[in-house]
């Protein structure tokens, strides 16, 4: 946003994985006016001089066999953010200095990257959480049109894995939509629109184009959902924001569920089964994956916590794990389109639709 170049992190790939590549791009929220997006051009979110020279890799990113069996020695690139518009928007604010090139950054990026090596992959898979797993819904089907098509055992096999970029246009607790304003926001202020997938825009206003619920069906490339049904950003930010709950009725249960009495405990339900209800028409594509569980969680593809297999680990359905469901995905080894219990669960009432 400062005029620096963008920047990436690569950890190259090694044996049967070397022609095989994973591209991942940072999240970490957005900016929807010039106060905040002059924090954040003062910011790693905003400046490559910020930026760190190395960051570790951990989850699906990681390099360790045991925790991360499917992709642990294929080329992993994690693209850093540093637009504020899930890299997708196009502009220049000459008075505030800001470019919004996160358009530009995405391709540019991934150009270059193709420019040495990728271009050849085998196999590739785009993959983000949060505001990136946001930006892998809407950059999908942009990055299976830079490959040629894996067909007669030729070609390059395309995937994306989206974490916790399932924000909803829910209803907020004052009834009132406080994400529809500030995505609103977002797309006027950093020209996103022209940047939005074309089967959306072709019947919906920008601002709705920008909430994944009203893109992921029109989406042609596989794609996998990775989400917690309490998602603990859009509780926090979105469902339950200060702004909505000026009496903080809502602040002890934003933080411990157990401080939930039974009203807001209801609204948490109708915001899981709205997602449910959301990913309905997605699952019923063979290409797509789904793992939705029932934790109070944001983002669990990178963390070793909550992807790996080992016992304890990740959160599981049907006994499978975050890991082992992506993986059986990726692979054409099993259909996963998993959703998990509503919270409590006891254990019993786990269940594939």
């Amino acid at each position: 946003m400062d005029g620096t170049p963008p920047a990436y992190h690569l950890d190259p790939g090694s044996g049967a994985g070397n022609n095989s590549w994973i591209v991942n791009l940072e999240g970490g929220g957005w900016c929807n006016n010039v106060k905040a997006c002059q924090f954040r051009k003062t910011s790693r979110r905003g400046s490559s001089d910020l930026m760190e020279k190395e960051i570790p890799f951990g989850g699906i990113m990681s390099n360790s066999p045991a925790d991360n069996p499917d992709f642990y020695n294929w080329n992993r690139v994690k693209i850093r953010y540093c637009d504020g518009a899930s890299f997708a928007g196009e502009g220049f604010d000459k008075e505030n200095g800001f470019y919004f090139r996160g358009q530009r950054i995405w391709d540019a990026t991934i150009r270059h990257l193709l420019s040495i090596g990728m271009a050849s992959a085998d196999q590739v898979l785009l993959t983000g959480c949060s505001a990136g797993g946001l930006a892998v819904i809407l950059h999908c089907d942009e990055f299976q049109a830079f490959f040629p098509p894996a067909t007669s055992g030729r070609g390059t096999t395309v995937k994306c894995l989206a974490d916790a970029g399932l924000f909803l246009d829910a209803t907020d607790v004052s009834g009132g939509r406080i994400l529809r304003s500030y995505y609103s926001d977002i797309v006027a202020m950093q020209g996103v629109a022209p940047n939005l997938p074309p089967a959306c825009i072709a019947h919906l206003d920008a601002t709705s184009c920008f909430f994944p619920q009203y893109v992921i069906d029109g989406i042609k490339t596989p794609i996998f959902l990775l989400n917690a049904a309490y998602d603990a950003w859009q509780i926090q930010e979105s469902l339950a924001p200060n702004g909505a709950d000026p009496s903080g009725a809502w602040r002890m249960c934003k933080s411990n569920r157990s401080a939930c009495d039974a009203s807001q405990m209801k609204f948490l339900q109708d915001f899981r089964d709205e997602m449910v209800a959301t990913v309905r028409g997605f699952s019923g594509s063979r290409s797509n994956g789904l793992f939705i569980n029932s934790c109070f969680a944001h983002c669990q593809s990178e963390l070793p916590a909550t992807w790996s297999n080992a016992a304890g680990g990740s959160p599981s359905i049907q006994n499978k794990g975050i890991a082992k469901s992506v993986g059986d995905w990726y692979f054409d080894r099993a259909e996963v389109k998993a959703i998990d219990c509503a919270y409590p669960c006891d254990g019993t009432c786990r269940h594939i639709i």
